[in-house]
């Protein structure tokens, strides 16, 4: 089972950047300084349990293109058991809620999704856009909630 939250402590934000580490810079080796950015503060971040043990991670901003989901890491042993779809619909309801122009053409949804993930994103109603570039040295497409 599992549950989603919105981050509202530092002991939460602490075990959320925890997961980015082993996901982001342990596993894709990702430049530590490329993986906590300046957006940090002003973003707001989602905690996935599963049966009680943290298991992902994501958060969203708003920028001046909508709103950018993004830092979507879920630790391996969790992979196929509903966390990151838990994550991304939480995310998405969220942000509906904090402003119901979200989602719209003048205010999209938007993430810039790995190569590799991409299938998943297609399942929650994304749809790739422009050419592919690269973030940290890996492959992405940015996707729009259409």
């Amino acid at each position: 089972m599992n549950h989603v939250k919105l981050i509202e402590n530092n002991p939460d934000l602490i075990e959320a950047f925890e997961i980015r580490r082993i996901v982001f810079v342990i596993e894709q080796q990702c430049p530590p300084d490329e993986e906590y950015d300046e957006h940090e503060t002003h973003s707001k971040h989602f905690l996935c349990t599963h049966k009680g043990v943290n298991a992902g991670t994501c958060r969203y901003r708003k920028t001046e293109n909508g709103y950018k989901l993004e830092r979507y890491a879920v630790l391996q042993k969790f992979r196929g058991n509903g966390c990151g779809s838990a994550l991304l619909k939480t995310a998405i309801e969220h942000v509906k809620i904090v402003d119901p122009e979200a989602g719209t053409e003048d205010c999209p949804l938007y993430l810039h999704a790995q190569e590799h993930a991409m299938p998943f994103y297609e399942k929650h109603g994304f749809q790739a856009e422009g050419e592919r570039f690269f973030e940290a040295g890996i492959p992405h497409f940015k996707m729009k909630l259409k």
